[in-house]
């Protein structure tokens, strides 16, 4: 049985900037959730991204200049998003989407923590040596 969808988290409007680089949700109440695409790349519910099961995630890097070419409705209850990179197999759900944009500030400061550790940068085609 499919659980109701909280209408708080339904957006009552979606608009991707002129340069493509931001797709900003809105939701009831003058909530807006501005969320840069290098973020819902590297954040994409894909099992690419996400891998099959808790840690087996991959960590995406070299994403900082990708784009969104285009978005499609996926049902009721999602979109889909495909970014410049070819990249489009993750189902982004309102409830993940609202999670995103409410969360942002924690999950942007983990990944970028966590691209540091792996001695990885948000640039393409940019590679990082540790020198120790």
């Amino acid at each position: 049985m499919n659980k109701p969808l909280n209408k708080d988290i339904v957006p009552s409007r979606i608009v991707l900037n002129e340069s493509k680089d931001t797709l900003t949700m809105e939701y009831a109440g003058d909530i807006r959730h501005p969320l840069p695409a290098e973020y819902l790349r590297v954040l994409s519910p894909s099992a690419e991204v996400r891998g099959h099961g808790r840690g087996q995630e991959v960590l995406q890097f070299g994403k900082r200049l990708v784009s969104i070419s285009s978005i499609a409705k996926s049902g009721n209850y999602a979109i889909q998003i495909t970014f410049s990179d070819g990249h489009d197999s993750g189902i982004f759900t309102w409830d993940y989407l609202y999670d995103l944009g409410a969360n942002y500030d924690s999950r942007w400061a983990t990944y970028l923590e966590t691209l540091q550790q792996a001695g990885q940068t948000r640039d393409p085609d940019t590679q990082v040596v540790k020198l120790v």
